[in-house]
């Protein structure tokens, strides 16, 4: 509950920030103490010292993986401001009201982690999401970004739809909005099968595909990702996309049950489907934004195997890969928002002009890719083990390193063009103090990539 009230406050408070200072480095430098702020009171609460407490009616359950979830992507926020900061400021003149959207937008986060109603999902996602069209469609004489919001408008209308008809579903079958246990006959030990609870599940898993841009539902996810200003697609590729994943684990930790094998058939389904969809077309992408659009896609299949089980290994590895998967795409857009242009030859020949920046920008890709000594090696492997913890085949396993070997291409494209390619790299002033951030991160990737155990360690302190 200290997350939700603390965000909101925040958000009202940034709102209002353009009457304290004009100076949008000051309202940047306000916008980082409140994110500060939010993170001790997160905190607070994980640790007992501080809670604010009401009675939520069954509708909001806090527990500390939740809690934990929520500092993770508060950390991960405050990284992406102080890195990306002076960009965001470019966008428009009025960055008070930017940062505004981002403590709404953790305010949805909040309630994501914490929901224990379908009722409570709901509003989470909008909270989550309105804020959002604006975001993509914040560069208002870009044309592509304009077509980006109303693409995304349209779509997320749309998907939100049919999670609220597959909520009615559920309420129809169980006269209830709360995560209850799937009703089980004693006599035979089997779930009782109803089709209003199976169709409106289904419907809800559909939507929540949507959310996280997971195939078949991903159709959305290249053009939006491509239009919106470089700066906040890679927030909502990172935080907005964690915090979804969060949401749906959530729902079907449980829920699962009443579908059966069912389950296992269209959950397998999407997956293959993400991984395939993502890492081929990524191959044939002559953007580099664009590729990385895609590349989150198969990102998402991968995430999507903590979905299998419901153990302490699905919730150890989806959280690492988060961590893993945020900190190096934040890093690649904040090197890509530095290029004139983002095709994959404005980075020829960028290892002999900066050689530092291309060594990072490698890194990064390094980590994406899940090479050794980065904290992308460990995410894959965790969530290959939790796979197979929870007894999903050997198949799948095969899949998925099959489909991460052909992320490997798509990613060295780009090493290649750095240090094998010559030309002259289409790069704007880049300062050391960039730089300085930028190593932030890659020290970050490497730390957890050597001991990944240390997020695990303060979860469970």
């Amino acid at each position: 509950m200290n997350a939700i009230i603390v965000s909101t406050l925040l958000g009202v408070v940034m709102m209002f920030c353009s009457w304290i200072t004009t100076s949008a480095k000051a309202q940047r430098n306000i916008g980082l103490v409140g994110m500060l702020i939010l993170i001790v009171a997160n905190l607070a609460q994980l640790k007992g010292w501080w809670v604010i407490d009401f009675d939520t009616k069954g509708m909001l359950a806090f527990n500390q993986i939740g809690l934990f979830a929520n500092m993770t992507l508060f950390i991960l926020t405050f990284l992406y401001v102080w890195i990306n900061g002076e960009e965001i400021e470019k966008i428009g003149n009025h960055t008070a009201d930017f940062y505004a959207i981002f403590f709404f937008i953790l305010c949805g986060v909040s309630v994501l982690t914490s929901f224990d109603n379908l009722l409570m999902l709901f509003i989470g996602i909008e909270i989550l999401s309105i804020p959002l069209y604006i975001l993509t469609g914040s560069d208002k004489k870009n044309l592509l970004s304009n077509e980006a919001s109303l693409k995304y408008f349209l779509m997320g209308s749309f998907s939100t739809g049919v999670l609220l008809l597959g909520i009615t579903f559920i309420y129809g079958a169980t006269g209830s909005f709360h995560l209850s246990m799937p009703v089980v006959n004693p006599a035979t030990h089997m779930v009782t099968e109803h089709f209003l609870m199976s169709a409106g599940l289904i419907l809800l898993f559909a939507s929540m595909n949507f959310k996280v841009s997971a195939a078949p539902f991903h159709f959305w996810t290249p053009d939006v990702y491509d239009g919106a200003p470089t700066v906040f697609t890679s927030f909502m590729a990172t935080i907005v996309k964690a915090a979804g994943f969060i949401a749906f684990i959530k729902v079907f930790e449980t829920q699962r049950m009443a579908l059966g094998f069912t389950w296992y058939i269209i959950l397998s389904f999407v997956i293959v489907s993400t991984l395939l969809i993502g890492n081929i077309t990524a191959v044939f992408q002559r953007s580099v934004k664009r590729m990385l659009a895609y590349s989150s896609i198969a990102q998402a299949g991968f995430m999507l195997f903590a979905l299998y089980g419901n153990s302490i290994f699905n919730t150890e590895a989806i959280l690492l890969y988060i961590v893993a998967y945020s900190l190096a795409t934040i890093g690649l857009f904040a090197v890509l928002v530095k290029m004139k242009d983002y095709s994959f030859e404005s980075f020829n020949g960028l290892a002999k002009q900066h050689p530092v920046l291309a060594f990072l920008t490698t890194l990064f890709l390094f980590s994406l890719a899940g090479i050794p000594l980065t904290a992308g090696f460990f995410a894959k492997y965790y969530m290959l083990n939790a796979l197979l913890t929870a007894g999903a085949g050997l198949w799948l396993l095969i899949v998925a390193i099959l489909f991460a070997a052909v992320s490997v291409f798509y990613y060295f494209r780009l090493v290649q063009a750095m240090y094998f390619t010559p030309g002259t790299p289409a790069i704007n002033e880049l300062d050391k103090k960039y730089e300085f951030k930028l190593w932030v991160l890659a020290a970050l990737i490497i730390l957890l990539g050597v001991f990944p155990s240390l997020l695990f360690n303060y979860l469970y302190f």
